[in-house]
């Protein structure tokens, strides 16, 4: 029996992986919303350090492009996620009430 070419191998679990990532995300409960943005934060910053990690030790130019444009996406996905964050957390603070002006009764 002939074995799998490794691109096949791979090409089934990226699809894998888009189907339950799909599913996982649209059965999120809102909830649970601002906690998993912090996580998936926490991996954007892990995935910098591996793509700084291979532009650094890659030796060819396309790799090193590949490292740097890696960093530069990554870096814009943690930023954006804690914009996203911050403006959920916003959501759950209680707003002040307006003093009322002078003159005027309560």
């Amino acid at each position: 029996m002939d074995t799998l070419s490794p691109v096949i191998i791979n090409l089934i679990i990226f699809v894998l992986a888009i189907y339950v990532g799909y599913h996982v995300v649209w059965n999120v409960t809102p909830a649970l919303h601002t906690p998993l943005m912090a996580v998936t934060n926490a991996i954007s910053a892990i995935v910098i350090v591996g793509a700084m990690l291979a532009a650094a030790l890659t030796e060819t130019g396309l790799g090193k492009t590949m490292g740097v444009l890696a960093v530069a996406l990554a870096a814009v996905n943690v930023f954006g996620g804690f914009l996203v964050t911050r403006r959920m957390l916003e959501m759950f603070k209680k707003k002040e009430k307006k003093a009322p002006a002078a003159g005027e009764q309560a």
